[in-house]
């Protein structure tokens, strides 16, 4: 028995869609598909909040000596002139060295973002930056729901498109 719908689609775009569309809503918070595209995308993206909720605080901070760029007042690297053997020039980016706390993670908070892996694109933000999704489910969307056991969507129901007349649904995260 099949525990996704099919979507009319072969598998591999109808993986595809739904990768998109759950990235969508990491994204942006909500996205606009069709009802039953909407109900597919829900199932997956609860779970997906729900292993990170499950995994919130499961991880130790440790601090780590971190090798940092020299800058100076502008924000420019610092460079230094140095000459090889053979008396040739070029330039180096002095650096320092600095302790910085860094987050470890428990290993079973790694299996559940490698578990959540498969269902995320790579993303970019509206300036263009790459924006790592995991990072946002598991430090910003699932701290928020902490409390909550589930139902971490919602679907709004929007009338029929007017192409095909598909009903046509918003899936949003609860605030």
């Amino acid at each position: 028995m099949a525990t996704n719908r099919q979507l009319g689609r072969p598998s591999a775009q109808r993986k595809a869609i739904l990768r998109g569309l759950v990235t969508a809503l990491l994204r942006d918070g909500k996205v606009i598909t069709t009802e039953t595209r909407a109900k597919e995308v829900r199932s997956i993206a609860e779970k997906l909040i729900a292993s990170a909720v499950r995994e919130t605080d499961n991880f130790t901070s440790r601090q780590e000596k971190v090798s940092v760029k020299k800058t100076d007042s502008k924000g420019k690297a610092i460079t230094a002139r140095r000459e090889s053997k053979n008396g040739r020039v070029y330039f180096v980016v002095e650096r320092e060295i600095k302790t910085a706390m860094k987050t470890v993670d428990s290993p079973s908070r790694l299996h559940a973002r490698r578990l959540a892996l498969p269902w995320v694109y790579r993303a970019k933000d509206e300036k263009g930056k790459p924006l790592n999704l995991l990072n946002k489910l598991f430090d910003e969307i699932a701290p928020k729901y902490k409390s909550k056991q589930g139902g971490y969507t919602r679907i709004y129901k929007l009338g029929t498109r007017r192409g095909d007349a598909a009903e046509m649904a918003l899936l949003e995260l609860i605030q």
